[in-house]
This record gives C-alpha cells, sequence and structure tokens, in this order.
C-alpha cells in the first residue's frame, strides 16, 4: 500500500519518534508544512483505517504508534512490486545486480541465515 506524501511526513514522524505521538504532537513536529490540526487528525484517522497506525485512548486524546516498522513498511512495497511483474524471477535477479557490494553482502547474509 502506497501513502501519499502528507501520509508519509505523517508516517515518518512517529516512525522516528519511537513513541506513541498525539496529533497535537503529530502537527508540532510537521510545523513547517503549516497544516492544520483537522488536517493532521484526519491523516492520522486514514492511516487508522488503513492499518498503518493503532490508536489509543490517553486521556481525551489519542495517542498514535505505527502499526510496523518502517522497514517492514518498504519491505511491503517492494513485496507487492514484484507481484506486478511478469517474472518475479526476472526482477529479483534484476535488483540483485543492481545493488552494491555492501547492499548484496547484507542479502546474502540474510539468505543464510534464513536457510540455516
Amino acid at each position: 500500500m502506497r501513502l501519499g506524501d502528507l501520509e508519509r511526513a505523517v508516517m515518518d514522524v512517529l516512525w522516528d519518534r519511537g513513541t506513541p505521538a498525539t496529533v497535537r504532537e503529530v502537527a508540532d513536529a510537521l510545523a513547517d508544512r503549516e497544516l492544520a490540526y483537522t488536517t493532521v487528525m484526519t491523516v492520522l484517522d486514514r492511516l487508522a483505517g488503513k492499518d498503518m497506525v493503532q490508536r489509543t485512548r490517553t486521556g481525551r486524546a489519542w495517542s498514535y504508534r505505527p502499526a510496523a516498522s518502517r522497514e517492514a513498511y518498504i519491505a511491503r512495497l517492494m513485496l507487492d512490486a514484484l507481484e506486478l511483474t511478469g517474472s518475479r524471477d526476472a526482477a529479483l535477479v534484476r535488483f540483485a545486480r543492481s545493488v552494491s557490494g555492501s547492499e548484496a553482502e547484507v542479502l546474502r547474509k540474510a539468505l543464510e541465515d534464513e536457510a540455516g
């Protein structure tokens, strides 16, 4: 599931914080965008509907936290992209050939860990 620009900015705030945040805290973190409080509240509500965030009642306000890590989200995007290709194998080979040596080593280690 791809996120829009504003949704991604809100998620980046939550991912970077590492702790739950209220609408006000997210809005304050995005102050340079000059967003209305209600806009941030709507975005967080939509993200909750997409199961991207989990919310918990904190007094009279809601606190929001990511439902999954940034890395899990990116991995999901990569898997979704693989679904679009006619040949997953060809796409994976093309991807593997495009990464740097150190990135290839990370992939190699992960595959070895998975196999063993």
